[in-house]
């Protein structure tokens, strides 16, 4: 969900919009529904089969909506939370605070510091670079728990701790589940060019030489436009192949942002010559490449997550999933925990 900065959401001429001026939501359902389902149904076979099942990718579907349907909770939840959906860059792909996108400050604290050095805010900056690096992690340590304790079902003999197991395990699975669908939230979000970027609903208070629009097109666009026009089968069709990043997941988040970042001028071009207009196939386009663009992501993301889980550990001293699989015991406080 991105914030909107403006008092009023104009009216558009795609659709009568009525939403509070304090929100916009990335994709909307359709978007946002389809980038689950298509990513996940499009993980490879060395992914848990249970990641791939009709029933998982459904519910990936389902909870790629949850950040958007939690708004108006209440505060703190909304103005701590609604920052994590976009992040504005400028045109040179520079933060707020003036930190290149390709090197970003090491965590939230130092980027809320710059921000602040600069004048600017987190809330008003966006955090969504760091969303997307959190849920990567916990994805991966909750890849490494999966590793492990599906060995361990194979190691012990107690039965009491084997039915522990078995219920921790199904657990595990409900939580990757989750975690996962969660994130995918912000991983559609920074395939939307107008959840990177300063000109984030209509070009804003800056230099427009190409007079580009004015108008309140973020909710038009990624919401009824979207709706309207893309489907499953068409971002299922523009999908590219499987690409697992081989760099740090720092480095590989950067370059998704830089690339969406460098749509941003594009879409307003499109939108002055009139390609989102109803029937015109560049609109149609230029939406799908950018869903598909989501769904490509998190499938691939996800994708380097399992293969980074093997190189996990849990507890402490580290039992690493090398080393199970290798053969070491797994010890019971390791996983039901030893206070």
């Amino acid at each position: 969900m991105r914030p909107i900065r403006s008092a009023l959401l104009a009216a558009s001429a795609f659709a009568a919009v009525s939403l509070p001026a304090t929100g916009a939501f990335a994709w909307g359902a359709t978007g946002h529904r389809i980038i689950g389902v298509i990513a996940t149904d499009g993980l490879p076979a060395d992914v848990p089969a249970f990641l791939r099942s009709p029933d998982t990718v459904w519910m990936i579907g389902e909870l790629a909506r949850e950040p958007d349907r939690s708004r108006g909770a209440g505060q703190p939840h909304d103005s701590d939370l609604d920052p994590g959906h976009f992040i504005d860059l400028t045109d040179d792909g520079k933060t707020l605070g003036g930190s290149p996108i390709a090197a970003m400050p090491k965590d939230r604290e130092e980027y809320a510091a710059s921000l602040r050095a600069a004048g600017s805010s987190i809330n008003k900056g966006g955090y969504l670079y760091y969303n997307l690096l959190d849920g990567y992690q916990q994805l991966v340590k909750d890849f490494v728990y999966w590793r492990i304790e599906t060995i361990a079902q194979k190691q012990w003999t107690d039965p009491k701790q084997k039915a522990w197991l078995a219920q921790d395990l199904r657990l595990r699975e409900r939580i990757i589940i989750r975690d996962l669908g969660y994130w995918s939230h912000f991983v559609g979000d920074a395939s939307q060019p107008m959840h990177v970027s300063i000109h984030y609903n209509g070009w804003g208070d800056y230099p427009n030489p190409n007079n580009y629009t004015q108008e309140k097109v973020h909710v038009p666009f990624e919401g009824p436009y979207v709706q309207r026009s893309v489907s499953e089968a068409g971002v299922g069709a523009a999908m590219p192949p499987l690409a697992i990043c081989p760099d740090p997941i720092n480095v590989c988040v950067s370059t998704y942002l830089a690339t969406t970042l460098t749509k941003v001028t594009p879409f307003y071009d499109l939108w002055k010559a009139g390609g989102f207009k109803e029937g015109d196939p560049r609109g149609l386009a230029f939406a799908t490449e950018r869903v598909a663009a989501g769904a490509a992501a998190l499938r691939n993301l996800v994708a380097k997550a399992w293969i980074e889980s093997e190189n996990g550990a849990i507890g402490y001293p580290a039992l690493t999933v090398k080393a199970v699989e290798a053969g070491a015991p797994v010890p019971f406080a390791a996983l039901y925990g030893d206070d």
